[in-house]
């Protein structure tokens, strides 16, 4: 941290506390005190001399920052306290990992890769539309979809008011009254795919998040968290965030090397493939994974 001190929301936010708006809504309602005092205003610098408390706990000094893959169950809520009493993400993981968030979320029924991070300035960088990265999905959905409807998703549409930009959807094969189909898209609004879909006459009945930009589902198992390595991290996220560069210097306790951050080696569901198919979220002529997509230069 500098010595003129820096705003406390950035510093909280690279401590994994939450995203700096987060943040800035805690201090409204007086959750965080800076040397004894509650404070009423983001706009203050601190120190590493300060002594900042968040609901009462010392906030220590920032962590290297982190990555996880996680394979999202259904029947989970994204959001660490949910008022409707329901089983949340952040009550599932192992408790060694420490307090993290979200880059985005995963509503209650869909299923698959949800990144999570200890460093909300990480998490608001891989957030931002202007990062440019491909959210891939396989989604099951009820009833038929036409070539004048792929074209339509394909220069984007508006859905219950809502404006979205395009989704590149690809029929894999359909199942009884059931297709399933590979979805791409770079914005990642509130359900997107599933209101997207349905202005289309669909009705999407199971979704499955198979990639988040260079970062794939693999062959996690439901409930499993993949710790990215720190190389791997730094590689597919430094141009966003170019403080990640300084831990190239002290690479211990980065994670394990793990090649399955970047390689998917199954499809993330129950059902059976046929032998010689197509991992999930591919398409043909697609980026080797591994490779960062849609980089800012």
């Amino acid at each position: 941290m500098p010595d003129d001190g820096e705003r406390i929301a950035k510093v909280l936010a690279r401590a994994g506390i939450a995203s700096r708006r987060a943040v800035e809504s805690m201090i409204e309602d007086g959750r965080v005190t800076l040397n004894g005092k509650t404070l009423t205003t983001p706009a203050v610098k601190v120190t590493s001399k300060d002594r900042i408390t968040v609901d009462g706990k010392v906030v220590g000094e920032a962590e290297r920052t982190r990555l996880w893959r996680y394979h999202k169950p259904d029947g989970l809520v994204t959001t660490h306290k949910d008022p409707q009493g329901r089983e949340t993400v952040f009550e599932k993981l192992p408790k060694d990992m420490g307090r993290v968030i979200s880059v985005g979320r995963l509503d209650l029924t869909s299923e698959g890769l949800l990144l999570l991070t200890n460093d909300g300035e990480l998490a608001r960088a891989l957030e931002l539309p202007a990062t440019g990265w491909t959210r891939r999905y396989r989604a099951r959905a009820f009833g038929d979809l036409t070539d004048e409807g792929i074209a339509k998703l394909k220069k984007g549409i508006t859905a219950e008011g809502v404006n979205y930009g395009p989704i590149d959807v690809e029929v894999e094969r359909k199942q009884g009254g059931n297709m399933w189909l590979l979805v791409s898209l770079k914005e990642g609004k509130n359900r997107e795919v599933r209101k997207a879909l349905n202005a289309v006459g669909l009705t999407v009945n199971r979704l499955i998040r198979t990639a988040y930009g260079p970062f794939q589902l693999g062959n996690l198992d439901k409930g499993e968290v993949g710790s990215v390595a720190n190389r791997v991290l730094v590689d597919q996220c430094g141009h966003l965030l170019p403080k990640l560069k300084e831990q190239l210097t002290d690479d211990a306790g980065g994670g394990t090397a793990h090649a399955k951050a970047v390689t998917r080696k199954k499809p993330p569901m129950g059902d059976k493939r046929k032998s010689g198919g197509r991992p999930a979220g591919n398409k043909p002529g697609g980026k080797p994974a591994g490779k960062p997509e849609g980089r800012k230069r």
